[in-house]
């Protein structure tokens, strides 16, 4: 019976120091997580372990939340891939020119239908504008206000589809004119 009573004493103990244990580790890893770390700024990059000689500065309040993005495609990693492969890359980059004629063609019936669409609201607006004197409505009548907030839109809508207008025209200003084949388009 004292033999039995003893090993119940050390598994007690046991179950004690283990409770122990794990309450110390639970304390601990929830301090080591609730402490912020300090972050640095160093030029355009932000890190936790800043370099002495990269002038890095921290930073005080917040954190930072950095978004990895994709890398650019732009011609030098085009031109790279294509001459590690042998293969020239002035010719890869290159579009057959009636296939371009084509696309201009297209992009300029585009354009010319989006310049008859910006030109008929500006003739529409235009026309409720009514040289800055539109008719007033049958609630305008008793709330000026409101008459006034219709003439400040109207004067708003009338600088944007002026502005859109003028873009399309740019637009179409810039592509290059289509060469006469002889055939309709």
């Amino acid at each position: 019976m004292t033999s039995l009573l003893r090993h119940s004493s050390s598994i007690d103990r046991v179950l004690r120091e283990a409770l122990l244990l794990g309450v110390c580790l639970a304390a601990w890893s929830a301090n080591a997580t609730s402490e912020q770390q300090h972050i640095y700024r160093c030029g355009n990059a932000y890190t936790n372990q800043p370099d002495p000689a990269g002038n890095c500065k921290p930073l005080v309040g917040g954190s930072v939340t950095v978004i990895e993005g994709t890398r650019v495609q732009g011609p030098q990693a085009a031109s790279s891939s294509v001459n590690a492969g042998g293969g020239s890359s002035v010719g890869a980059a290159r579009v057959d020119s009636a296939d371009q004629r084509q696309r201009d063609l297209h992009a300029q019936v585009v354009l010319q239908a989006e310049l008859q669409r910006a030109k008929q609201q500006q003739a529409e607006l235009l026309r409720e504008w009514n040289n800055g004197e539109p008719e007033r409505r049958a609630d305008e009548h008793r709330q000026p206000q409101k008459y006034q907030e219709r003439v400040a839109q109207l004067r708003v809508a009338l600088q944007r589809i002026d502005a859109d207008v003028a873009g399309l025209q740019r637009e179409l200003a810039r592509l290059p004119a289509p060469a006469s084949t002889g055939a309709k388009p």
